[in-house]
């Protein structure tokens, strides 16, 4: 870097480049007050209000903030310009755990510390209702001493993100990694989907490769549907049971982390580290209303142009679709309908979707609209619309959610779903009237036999 550009924020002086993705790149820095070698994360605020990420930021720093534990890479301090977000973190110096499960299994001892250190830190996440969602051997770094640490929170949802059936609902993680209900789109429990993932790592520590495998995607989730994995010879009985019980496909018989913690296998040699108090009440909310704050004031305001202050508003704007992933849209696949392993009756399933070429602001103005001609009262959050009869019906009022999802900048989804209220008058609802009021919007429908085109 040239010279006048070495040092940030007259507090770091950057060295030789780490690492870069599509919004960020990451920097050997040292703290020019203490010495002190610390990574610095340089994110491009407009290609992240570009790309919609905007809370996505805010949440990776809320979470970091929360959860200071041994085991997971620190968060020291956020700073922002006009044009950059920085992050100050720890300086992790004994790369990727991936890096020495790539050249083949680790010895027994060696996995079980590493295991140890990591059901410890995601312990610790989830007391914090923390839950992580994309742990593999590659977000998890090794220091100078050979401890765990877990990185990258980009994926992480917190316990107040969780919908009215007390689950979350955002498809993510890495294939191979990621838990059978998180693929089958229904709703899963956080806690339980990376206790999954940390089995799967587990696995990898002591055979050397993947339990679940295939270049085909979909053969891929078939495999991890059924949960049918073998051991190889050279896994002890022991570690062999614990395995079984942590990949259990059906999540309500998995085991839990307090008797994963509990099990004969893991207590050998382990040593409890003792954390700090976890934030409660109105602490935790300042914390986070604080980082909000902080991040709200730097976005651009001055010297931007009005495309770009356009973008700014659309990212803070209360509605902001979802991005659809790779597990949508493999969902969406009549031959890979897996919700009759989770589901007594999949035909009791109220969700239709439909297709749009038309902005979000226009898809959700003509919800707006139909609200207003059809008596309903109108609410927008978090990418869902929500509609609520005034009316009391058979079975209470009718209360309809829709979520929007982005596929593309000029292709959306909108996913309909009963919240409350009789069925056939939801139904006769969806089929009649708002099927003819979103007429002008919609591009394809799909969804269950009462909405087939």
């Amino acid at each position: 870097m040239e010279k006048k550009s070495a040092i940030l924020m007259n507090r770091y002086e950057l060295g030789r480049l780490l690492g870069q993705g599509t919004f960020a790149k990451v920097y050997h820095a040292r703290n020019l007050q203490s010495g002190q070698n610390v990574a610095i994360k340089i994110i491009d605020k407009e290609k992240v209000l570009r790309g919609g990420l905007i809370d996505q930021i805010k949440r990776e720093i809320s979470v970091m903030r929360l959860v200071r534990h041994p085991n997971i890479v620190q968060l020291y301090e956020v700073m922002a310009s006009k044009t950059k977000i920085y992050f100050a973190m720890e300086y992790v110096t004994g790369g990727e755990l991936f890096s020495k499960v790539a050249k083949g299994k680790l010895k027994e001892d060696v996995a079980r510390k590493y295991f140890q250190q990591l059901i410890g830190a995601v312990d610790f996440c989830h007391s914090r209702g923390v839950y992580h969602r994309d742990i593999k051997p590659e977000n998890l770094l090794l220091d100078e001493n050979g401890n765990l640490k877990i990185s990258d929170f980009g994926l992480t949802a917190l316990w107040d993100s969780r919908k009215q059936d007390g689950l979350l609902h955002t498809a993510c993680g890495t294939p191979a990694y990621v838990a059978p209900e998180v693929i089958t789109k229904n709703g899963y429990d956080g806690a339980k989907s990376d206790i999954w993932s940390c089995g799967v790592v587990l696995f990898v520590l002591l055979a050397g490769y993947l339990p679940f495998n295939d270049p085909n995607l979909m053969e891929l989730y078939r495999k991890i549907i059924k949960g049918e994995f073998k051991c190889p010879n050279w896994i002890n009985s022991e570690a062999r049971k614990l395995l079984s019980r942590i990949l259990h496909p059906n999540p309500s018989s998995r085991i839990s982390i307090d008797k994963i913690m509990s099990n004969s296998w893991f207590k050998k040699g382990y040593k409890q580290i003792e954390t700090p108090p976890s934030p409660q009440g109105q602490a935790r909310c300042t914390l986070l209303k604080d980082v909000h704050e902080a991040f709200d004031s730097s976005l651009p305001s001055e010297g931007v142009n009005n495309s770009q202050k356009e973008v700014a508003e659309d990212a803070r704007s209360p509605v902001k679709p979802t991005n659809y992933n790779a597990f949508n849209i493999i969902s969406l696949s009549k031959g890979f309908d897996l919700s009759g392993l989770f589901e007594k009756d999949s035909n009791q399933r109220l969700e239709a979707r439909f297709t749009s070429k038309e902005p979000a602001s226009t898809i959700v103005s003509k919800f707006q609209e139909i609200a207003m001609m059809e008596s309903f009262n109108f609410n927008k959050k978090d990418g869902t619309v929500k509609l609520q009869g005034c009316k009391e019906g058979r079975k209470g009022q009718l209360e309809i959610d829709a979520e929007i999802f982005e596929v593309t900048p000029s292709f959306f989804v909108v996913e309909l779903n009963k919240a409350s209220g009789d069925t056939l008058e939801y139904k006769n609802f969806c089929n009649q009237e708002l099927r003819r009021s979103l007429k002008d919007i919609v591009w394809a429908w799909q969804g269950n036999e009462q909405q087939q085109v």
